[in-house]
């Protein structure tokens, strides 16, 4: 009976986050209460629910782009992209050897911090073979951030000053997974989620490049890289949207949809967030990616800041 009421109270928030009455930061926050509580009664569909919710998302925001936009915004953020992720790869290379951390375990969390938390870990662990439960631990420290990151980024960037341009830059670079940069722009303005979602579209495609690099480190000639196909999505849609193939009343509907299932699909990264791994990894996994975090949220600032 007890599981019984707890699926109707999970179709009853599901229902509220679609419905648009629960923001983006709460419904994460809820979504890890309940499961701290009451466990979650669906730990493998909601995982699964919310990649392809969040896949979805992003490409039914492509429906709200413009291609002109879209190619000065990537622009604009190419370079402060390439250096953040050189750099953080870097840093996070020396922190494995001064932390004397597990090789995979530290450059999983690296690779989540600098380019886009669990995608990046997701595909680069095959790469080096990283085994589940080191997988387990460093989706687990990268999410734990992310979830602090989308309360503060938006009262830090209105402390700042930070224009709707600026703060979409920000949070596309020193955010690490895809949900939460939308969530924390979603919270800023329109302006910016489109900026954030455009450049935090162009950084996940230094996944390629990483996999290879990681094939050199570890030698694994013989893994296969997981290429981000969704990307291509949202690029069809913003093209379509673009070029007005579709109706302009259908495009504003699929981008007010696909907001409520980002909420939606953090209210499930809330439910799939828990303390047991990070308890057994220790200190240094969160150490090194608070770290890298500190790092790349401080110098993408003062290069925005500055610039």
């Amino acid at each position: 009976m007890k599981q019984f009421y707890l699926i109707i109270f999970f179709i009853f928030s599901l229902t509220l986050a679609l419905a648009g009455y629960i923001s983006s930061p709460f419904a994460l926050v809820f979504g890890f209460i309940l499961t701290s509580i009451f466990g979650n009664p669906f730990p493998e569909k909601t995982k699964k629910a919310t990649q392809i919710l969040l896949k979805t998302s992003v490409i039914g925001l492509g429906f709200g782009m413009s291609l002109t936009e879209t190619i000065q915004t990537s622009k604009e953020g190419f370079i402060l992209a390439t250096l953040s992720i050189i750099l953080t790869v870097t840093l996070g290379l020396f922190f494995i050897n001064f932390f004397s951390i597990e090789k995979k375990l530290g450059f999983l969390i690296t690779s989540g911090t600098s380019i886009c938390g669990g995608s990046a870990i997701a595909a680069i662990s095959p790469v080096i073979k990283a085994n589940h439960k080191t997988i387990s631990i460093a989706i687990g420290v990268v999410f734990f951030l992310n979830a602090i990151a989308l309360f503060i980024f938006p009262p830090l960037g209105h402390l700042f000053g930070l224009t709707q341009q600026q703060f979409g830059i920000w949070c596309a670079i020193a955010i690490h997974d895809t949900s939460s940069v939308v969530g924390a722009a979603l919270e800023y303005g329109d302006e910016a989620l489109q900026i954030a979602t455009t450049v935090k579209l162009a950084r996940t495609l230094w996944i390629i490049p990483l996999s290879f690099f990681a094939m050199l480190l570890f030698k694994s000639s013989d893994r296969k890289i997981k290429t981000p196909y969704f990307i291509i999505g949202f690029i069809v849609a913003m093209l379509l949207n673009s070029y007005q193939v579709v109706p302009e009343s259908f495009s504003i509907n699929i981008v007010e949809l696909s907001k409520r299932l980002l909420v939606v699909t953090l209210f499930l990264v809330g439910m799939n967030l828990t303390g047991k791994d990070l308890k057994e990894s220790g200190i240094k996994p969160v150490i090194i990616a608070s770290l890298l975090w500190i790092f790349i949220s401080v110098f993408s600032l003062l290069f925005i800041i500055v610039s």
